[in-house]
């Protein structure tokens, strides 16, 4: 593994995002554009891993519409390389409905022949949060 070129950085950056700013506005959608049909997920208000792309939209359903982020931070990304997927790595600071939260974050996006996908997504809770559901 190694470090990716900043084209790279750029646009998989530029994916969560964009993905994030729809979040924030109760718009889950960004994320299933941007994940594989057969997309994992881990996070810590899910007992056992989400599995594929059918899975994430049940869970995100009853969330749409009620998360609001008046403010935010991606802090300390990297993208490391391997192959194919690339690994973005980064704590993601916000600030809304669910009042101040600090999260790490590990997403593992594939290169397919239509441009980068998540395969694989997982966030945690970090110590220095207060709140949250």
């Amino acid at each position: 593994m190694h470090d990716a070129p900043p084209d790279v950085f750029r646009s998989i950056l530029a994916l969560e995002r964009s993905a994030l700013d729809r979040w924030g506005r109760g718009d889950p959608d960004g994320y299933l554009t941007i994940s594989t049909p057969e997309v994992t997920y881990f996070d810590p208000f899910v007992e056992t891993r989400l599995d594929g792309r059918p899975a994430l939209a049940a869970w995100y359903a009853p969330l749409r519409g009620t998360i609001r982020i008046d403010r935010d931070a991606i802090v300390a990304p990297r993208v490391v390389l391997a192959g194919d997927a690339a690994v973005l790595t980064f704590q993601y600071v916000s600030e809304g409905s669910e009042g101040p939260v600090r999260w790490n974050c590990t997403e593992v996006y594939e290169r397919r022949e239509d441009g980068w996908a998540i395969a694989h997504t997982h966030w945690s809770r970090t110590q220095a949060s207060k709140s949250g559901p």
